[in-house]
């Protein structure tokens, strides 16, 4: 299953959410990738921790052979790299992607990642992270993916904000890609104390959304988790942001 999780708006926990359900898939022992398509590459960092930024083989060298005329491309699983976690592999990000993208656009290079990840047949699952921004990078995922899930922080201009998005979701369903699907609206930092959180999700219910019911709640172990580049499931397993991970995990994977 190759999996998306994008969201246009900063800040709303998408390489968090990426990181920590490829690595519960990992420990699962289905091998797995993880993509990394933003130029913060927080997720690359993430997972593989000091050194990543060493990592010569990366998404954008993967995007720069796509421009370049090659009798013997390389395959994608040339710019994969193993992880500290085994199962678990990484596709990096690099910080100057983003530069590419107007050659990208011109080029038509939008069907590229979806021609490679089709050669990666014997991956069990694929996650994808995304910039905060609806680009070529974004569509590019949305494109080779099956299913998209969409964090979201509860507020209210994320909540008009995440019509939009859904839209473009739709769009680009019926011009790219129709067999993806919006698989759900992950709520992150959920406080259910807190009333206007739970006004919000009543009302994205009440509009027949597809809110999912395992929520994220807000957790200072989640940046303990960040701070030393290692994922809940192998720095507390136990803890209660732990199972909410575990527990998103395994609502995906009911069907």
């Amino acid at each position: 299953m190759k999996r998306v999780v994008f969201n246009q708006k900063g800040g709303v926990g998408k390489s968090s959410i990426a990181s920590n359900l490829a690595a519960i898939s990992a420990q699962r022992g289905l091998k797995t990738l993880l993509i990394d398509l933003d130029p913060q590459c927080n997720s690359t960092q993430y997972i593989y921790g000091e050194g990543s930024d060493q990592l010569d083989k990366d998404i954008k060298a993967f995007f720069e052979q796509t421009l370049t005329f090659q009798l013997k491309p390389q395959g994608p699983e040339a710019f994969i790299h193993e992880t500290p976690y085994n199962n678990l592999f990484l596709l990096p990000a690099n910080p100057d992607v983003a530069d590419l993208q107007t050659r990208l656009e011109t080029k038509h290079k939008i069907y590229k990642l979806q021609e490679a990840l089709d050669q990666l047949t014997d991956y069990d699952a694929i996650y994808i992270d995304t910039p905060p921004a609806f680009n070529f990078f974004t569509l590019s995922a949305l494109v080779a993916a099956q299913r998209c899930l969409i964090p979201f922080d509860c507020d209210e201009f994320a909540r008009h904000a995440l019509y939009s998005l859904m839209d473009n979701i739709n769009e680009t369903k019926m011009d790219h890609n129709e067999g993806l699907s919006i698989e759900g609206i992950v709520v992150n930092q959920y406080q259910p104390r807190a009333s206007l959180p739970k006004k919000i999700v009543a009302e994205l219910e009440a509009d027949s959304l597809p809110v999912l019911s395992a929520k994220i709640s807000s957790s200072v172990k989640m940046k303990e988790s960040h701070n030393v580049s290692k994922p809940l499931i192998h720095l507390a397993p136990n803890h209660k942001l732990t199972l909410e991970f575990i527990d998103l995990f395994d609502e995906l994977h009911r069907d």
